[in-house]
This record gives C-alpha cells, structure tokens and sequence, in this order.
C-alpha cells in the first residue's frame, strides 16, 4: 500500500467493496453468511446512498504476508494458506472447528477483506477521502496465531498496525459489536499509542469471555463496557455516552476506527441485548459527530458480526453509510420496492418495509442527569470509570 498523496479529489466518504469479498463464505448453515453484505450494498444502492456525489465506490487489492504479519504470526498466515488449500483442519490454529470451517480459498478470501480494510485506512490517512468504509470488515476475534469466532484474519487490526507503521501516534478504536473485540484488544494491549473502546454483552453470559473492566492495557488504553443481558436503546446509549466521548476528548485520535457488529439487535439470534435498529443508528451518529470533534472527521468504518441476515443487518449498514456520507437516511423512509423483491428471490423471505423499527428519535438519561446505585447499567458504566478513567486525568463520577 502506498502513502503517496492522493491523485483523486477527496470525497466525503470511499466505500471499498469488490463482488469477491462474499467469497468470504464458510458454508451453508453457518451464522456469518454473506448474504448480509450483498443485501446491504443493494439496499444502499437501491437507495441511493452509493451514488451520492460525495461518495466513491472503489476497488482495492487483497492484503500480501507482510500486511499480515503487522498482526499474525508467519506459521499461522501458512496454516491458513493450507487449510484452504487441502481442506483439511488445523485444530492448533483454531482451523476447521464448528466457528472457523475450513473452506476453499479461505487465505484469500480472508486476505481480500484485510485489503479493503487497510485501503480505507490509506484513503484516510493520506487526505484521498474524509471518511471511509468496508462494510465487509470487523472481523475482531481472530488472534495473532489463530482463527477464532468466524474471524480469520483481524482486519481492523491490521489497519490499525498499517496506520502506526505510516507515521500515526494516536489511534483510537470504538468497537460496538454485542461481542468483546478480543483479538484488537490483545493486538495494542500494551501499547498506549492505541486505545481500544469496546461496548459489549458481559463476558458472563457471551463469547469471547473477555472484556470485563478490570482489562485496561497499558495507562488505561484498553476500556471495557461490560452490559448485562436485555439491555437496550437507551441504556446502551446512555453506557457509550458516559465513557466514550469523555475519553476520545482527552485522548485526541488522529484517526478514528470504528466497528460495528449489528448483532446487540433484539432480533439477533446469537446474542442477548435488545437494540432497535433506530438505536444503532442513533450510534452511528454520535461516532461521526465524535470523529469531527476529536479526530480532525478522519474515521474509518467496518462492518462485524450481525446474524439476522434480512431483517437488521442490511438496514442497520446502509444507515451506517448514509450517515458517512453525510446524509443520514430518514427512518420513516421506505424501502425501495425492487430491493424487497430482490430479498423475495435471494432469500424467500419478506423484507422490512421501512429503514426504522419504529422508534425515529431514541432518547436516554444522561450520566450527568445522575448516578443510580441499584441501576445494573449504571453499576457496568461506573466499573469502566472507575478502572480507567484516573488513568486519564479524568473523575470517575464527573469527568472533570
């Protein structure tokens, strides 16, 4: 990847996708389907989110070893080479168990997503666009030296690692996926020059088992919000608000990660919080207005887990991307008659018909508003405070 200066005009947002990145396919049955992706670029499209005049479709090449190596281990990026190639399991490196099936090409599939998250990070980074995306990417769990949790290769990661190796010295990273970002986590855990921010079910009731507060990496540049099962809207709204915009203030990114697993929605069926669609992408707009405010509007967005395939998925991403562009969608809009149909034939099941669950303005207290002892969210919210916030110059009850 080249960090030369841009030949093309900014844009506002460069969305990176290639028709090939839903090769990243572990096979029928599996949760991580990528139908989701193909559904969410027709949606996005359909409602012309794609052909906005600020925003840029681009192509992109997959990640070569020595991108991979910023983050994997040399024996593993060879395991995974392999497996994809002979079929067969490689239990040591977490290939070909029930999360992680070994398929053909698996290396390059993998490696393709590695390379639309790392060029977003390029278009970023260089000045060639204000925002980017891969909606393909977040692919968090998967460690140095092994696949875990349907991720093969960490993107988010590498482009984190790509953007240190080019001259960054402060990266903030916002995970809000349902699941604990592990493999980012272990990635910069001692490394103070990145502060990973992850909001997430408690590992008590939910895989990885990580992710409780008391893991705060080096000078509390690993933060943890830890959520008991059935929470929704508005105490996840009121969690981010509480710990993140303080902490992104004080710390001062020059760039913006960010990933987001739809899979906190009621509907998904492999976890246990209760987001609406209209909470999501209430947080969609809070990171984009944290992005302008601390990072100079340098973010980079990925996609991450979400396994209700039609219903959530596709609107909660196109949401995403609309609010890059600059154009949130309005949620009582509707959507497009010829992306219903589309569903019909692709999935034989009955898309929604508007981009909102019902709810188009979602509101929550404030932790400024006060603090509740007997509330379990605000009990989650002032563990993560408490362990990280000194570690900032900042009051765990005030954030003075």
């Amino acid at each position: 990847m080249s960090s030369a200066a841009p030949a093309e005009p900014p844009c506002g947002l460069e969305v990176f996708w290639d028709e090939r990145l839903v090769s990243y396919d572990f096979g029928s049955g599996h949760p991580m389907n990528p139908v989701r992706v193909e559904l969410t670029m027709a949606l996005a499209r359909e409602l012309g989110v794609l052909n906005r005049p600020n925003v840029r479709v681009s192509r992109f090449e997959g990640a070569d070893d020595k991108l991979l190596r910023l983050v994997h281990e040399e024996p593993y990026i060879a395991a995974v080479k392999q497996a994809g190639a002979t079929g067969q399991p490689d239990l040591r490196h977490g290939l070909g168990t029930a999360d992680n099936p070994v398929f053909p090409g698996m290396h390059d599939a993998s490696a393709l997503v590695v390379g639309a998250s790392v060029a977003a990070a390029e278009a970023v980074w260089t000045g060639r666009a204000e925002h980017s995306a891969n909606i393909s990417g977040g692919l968090h769990h998967a460690l140095s030296g092994a696949a875990s949790g349907f991720c093969v290769y960490n993107d988010p990661a590498i482009a984190i690692a790509w953007l240190l190796e080019n001259g960054a010295e402060r990266v903030a990273y916002v995970d809000i996926d349902v699941h604990h970002g592990d493999g980012v986590q272990d990635a910069f855990y001692n490394d103070p020059r990145v502060l990973t921010i992850s909001e997430h079910e408690t590992p008590r009731t939910l895989f990885p088992g990580t992710g409780f507060p008391d893991e705060t990496g080096a000078d509390g540049s690993s933060v943890n919000i830890s959520l008991p099962p059935g929470s929704g809207d508005g105490p996840w709204l009121r969690a981010f608000d509480a710990i993140v915009p303080p902490l992104l203030r004080r710390f001062r990114p020059q760039i913006l990660v960010t990933q987001h697993g739809a899979d906190g929605h009621a509907l998904d069926p492999l976890a246990h919080l209760t987001l609406s669609v209209d909470g999501q992408r209430t947080a969609y707009g809070l990171l984009h207005g944290l992005a302008h405010e601390t990072a100079g509007g340098r973010w980079v967005a990925t996609g991450g887990g979400g396994y209700e395939l039609v219903q959530v998925v596709p609107r909660a991403w196109t949401h995403l991307l609309a609010e890059a562009s600059g154009g949130p969608i309005p949620p009582d809009t509707p959507t497009p008659d010829d992306w219903q149909e589309f569903v019909l034939q692709r999935m034989a099941e009955v898309a929604p018909r508007v981009m909102t669950d019902g709810t188009e303005t979602v509101t929550f207290a404030r932790w400024a508003d006060g603090y509740d002892p007997a509330s379990p969210i605000d009990q989650a919210i002032l563990a993560t405070r408490r362990a990280v916030f000194p570690e900032h110059g900042l009051d765990p009850m005030t954030d003075e």
